[in-house]
């Protein structure tokens, strides 16, 4: 019976796809009213003279926008025991945390089994579309996936990262079995408490499982680059333990190391071939598809901060397709990715209208005469009303706002998006950037993505002394009058001055928003600074954010470091090695 009920049908979930995105005004206004009735009990809701209305304008009347400090009493209060109904009609159990890499806190976010039902919905869907272009059959899944340990809240909650939560639940295992992606390596491997001796296990039970790897993934492109990197340095070590059955001395942890013995038998002959392989390549270009030959696609988050690792992602990849999985955050989904033989830079997300309700805030005027968009100042002071999911329109830009199964009413996410496409009636979006990941001084507005054209401008100047970007970020300084942009470098090798200097020119002159120039040439915003790190500090970063609490899998390197991040600022302040001032406005 159960192996019945775990049956996957793609064409099936394509076919309840269909269906709902041709109706989805109506599948929203029914998500709206199953949500506010199932929770009509809570104290939230109750102070919003709701009075048991559940039609959108009376919503949208009645319940505010808020974002995340506006809620974080009542979450608080669900944290510390308080079982009463606050946020939800049923009492929430479990926490989520974000990543907190921008902000350098982590948050709580309420978490429960509707979350998780979502959850599965976006992977089956995506799923289904992905596995008509490139099947999957009766094999495994290389996932780089890490599991956090949970612990209680004070008033006795577990919590954990959203993945864990998800890798945790049964759903997920039974999921991932029903749709052929099960991870190749043991439970025991996946929870570690040690990241780094799950890491080197994921790439030895891939290895001992080569030919049955149908698929490598992880959560972000940056934990799947940072694996094939590790990979670079440990392989021959590797090799022995699969010569000779007997796992590496630095994996300490028991539970790790008993469950790796179940699986690790001496194969000398493997051994050879996998040295072999690793030997003949170029610079590891190919990695992937050598070592796993059947290997149909790689597969993760590769849009927004994920973008610049592409370049190191395609060099292991080599031929084989990319994939960006789907839109959502540590609050929940949002869409799948329907579209999947588009590259990651192109691609797209289908919002699914069954797995919350969605209002979207513009962020642009209608298109001047000319033809250029005119943002509207500041995101927008005097901000627009939302509209409704269907109600979005074509290369316009909004701001996400929430309202899903587990307390979250008009949450303001943060994301901003563009209207593509739609499909059926619901939209594709594509991702552009975080609200507040802003780099602002005074009129001047840059956003991630700025950031990212500036330093991949910038890059180009290293290619010829065969240097690449290891990773990047940086912050607004306002301690000089006038304030000024740093960016942070880590890079592979090392450059002469001359080279430096003109790859910070060439940052300054790359920001291309209007406010940002006019300011630089009338020095109310200071000479871009670019600060050259040693190597190993974006490990330093990674190492602080997995020391409190953090996990791999969720990991996204800060692209701005707020100012009240201060454990990152000392990291990356302590590693500089050389410092520049661009001369471009002078």
């Amino acid at each position: 019976m159960l192996e019945k009920m775990e049956k996957f049908s793609a064409e099936k979930v394509i076919e309840e796809f269909e269906e709902l995105t041709k109706d989805a005004g109506r599948v929203q206004r029914e998500v709206l009213r199953k949500i506010l009735e199932d929770n009509a009990s809570a104290e939230y809701l109750q102070k919003t003279g709701l009075n048991g209305r559940t039609d959108p304008e009376s919503y949208q009347s009645c319940v505010p926008l808020v974002t995340h400090p506006d809620l974080e009493p009542y979450i608080t209060r669900i944290a510390d025991g308080d079982a009463s109904p606050i946020l939800t009609g049923k009492p929430i159990k479990t926490m989520s945390l974000s990543s907190g890499t921008t902000q350098g806190k982590q948050k709580y976010v309420p978490f429960n089994d509707e979350l998780v039902e979502t959850t599965m919905q976006i992977y089956r869907t995506s799923f289904a579309f992905r596995n008509r272009v490139f099947p999957v059959r009766n094999g495994k899944a290389l996932q780089f996936i890490y599991g956090s340990k949970q612990f209680k809240t004070k008033g006795g909650l577990f919590a954990g990262t959203a993945t864990t939560n998800v890798f945790n639940s049964s759903e997920f295992k039974r999921t991932m079995k029903a749709i052929e992606s099960r991870c190749c390596s043991p439970d025991e491997v996946i929870f570690g408490p040690n990241f780094l001796q799950s890491l080197y296990c994921h790439l030895l039970c891939g290895l001992i499982h080569r030919n049955d790897i149908q698929l490598v993934s992880s959560t972000f492109a940056h934990s799947i680059v940072y694996a094939f990197r590790t990979l670079e340095q440990v392989w021959e070590q590797l090799c022995e333990d699969i010569r000779n059955g007997v796992l590496s001395e630095d994996v300490t942890v028991p539970s790790i190391r008993a469950a790796m013995s179940k699986l690790l038998k001496p194969d000398p002959e493997l051994a050879e071939w996998i040295h072999n392989k690793c030997s003949g390549l170029s610079n590891w270009y190919g990695v992937i598809p050598a070592l796993f030959p059947n290997v149909k696609y790689v597969y993760g988050i590769m849009t927004g901060s994920m973008e610049p690792y592409l370049k190191k992602l395609r060099h292991y990849a080599g031929e084989l397709p990319l994939m960006s999985s789907d839109y959502g955050s540590s609050e929940g989904w949002i869409g799948a990715n329907i579209n999947p033989k588009l590259p990651p830079e192109s691609a797209t997300y289908a919002v699914l209208p069954q797995i919350g309700y969605f209002e979207f805030i513009p962020l642009r005027e209608n298109a001047s005469e000319d033809g250029q968009d005119k943002i509207q100042s500041s995101f927008p002071h005097v901000e627009s009303k939302p509209v409704g999911l269907t109600e979005v329109k074509i290369n316009e830009e909004y701001e996400i706002v929430v309202t899903n199964f587990a307390g979250l009413y008009r949450y303001r996410l943060g994301d901003v998006v563009k209207v593509v496409g739609f499909h059926n009636k619901t939209p594709e979006l594509q991702f552009v950037c975080r609200m507040n990941l802003l780099l602002t001084i005074n009129i001047d507005k840059n956003t991630e993505k700025d950031l990212q054209q500036a330093v991949e401008a910038a890059a180009k100047i290293l290619a010829p002394e065969k240097v690449e970007i290891v990773d990047f970020t940086s912050q607004v300084d306002k301690s000089t009058d006038p304030g000024h942009y740093v960016i942070f470098w880590e890079i592979s090798g090392e450059v002469s001055e001359e080279v430096s200097s003109e790859c910070c020119n060439c940052l300054d002159q790359s920001f291309v928003d209007a406010g940002y120039i006019s300011s630089r040439k009338v020095n109310s915003i200071g000479p871009l600074e670019l600060r050259l790190l040693r190597r190993g500090t974006f490990q330093k970063i990674l190492d602080h954010y997995l020391g409190i609490g953090g996990v791999l899998s969720q990991y996204k390197t800060p692209r701005c470091v707020n100012p009240n991040n201060n454990k990152v600022l000392q990291i990356l302040s302590a590693n500089v090695e050389k410092t520049h001032f661009s001369t471009a406005f002078r």
